[in-house]
């Protein structure tokens, strides 16, 4: 009678700790992740994070990444992450993960060339300066 009590009791705890076990896999497959854009000029490429400057923002905003990363171009060919640096324009793909925010893909855009403007001559003239000088002379009779 003990034995069929321990293995019911056995059974009962198997069959439990594999219930618990199939729940706490169906609740990791039900993790989602959104992936969020952002647009901007990197203004700081360091080995860890990327800081990209927008319009909107006031400060640049700072990005994680990883080998994982991926960099490319606006036709989505593949770009050196030696080519990324300061001053070019970017969409990063982002999501987050703890609380910080984690590049999965950054599109690098060709950087905008403003042509520069005509050249006007400068002339320097010298500043007229006008300098009125009072003499009076006094005579004297001896």
């Amino acid at each position: 009678m003990k034995n069929i009590i321990r293995k019911s009791i056995g059974a009962i705890l198997l069959s439990g700790t594999l219930l618990t076990g199939n729940s706490l896999m169906a609740q990791t497959a039900m993790v989602e992740q959104t992936t969020t854009t952002s647009a901007g000029t990197i203004s700081e490429f360091s080995p860890t994070t990327i800081m990209i400057r927008s319009e909107p923002m006031a400060s640049p905003v700072s990005y994680n990444y990883s080998k994982e990363t991926t960099y490319v171009d606006e036709t989505g060919a593949p770009v050196a992450i030696e080519m990324v640096k300061s001053g070019l324009p970017v969409t990063v793909y982002y999501t987050t993960v703890g609380g910080q925010m984690v590049a999965s893909k950054v599109i690098v855009k060709k950087a905008v060339v403003v042509p520069a403007a005509p050249a006007v001559p400068v002339t320097t003239v010298a500043p007229v300066v006008e300098k009125t000088i009072k003499t009076t002379t006094t005579t004297t009779e001896d």
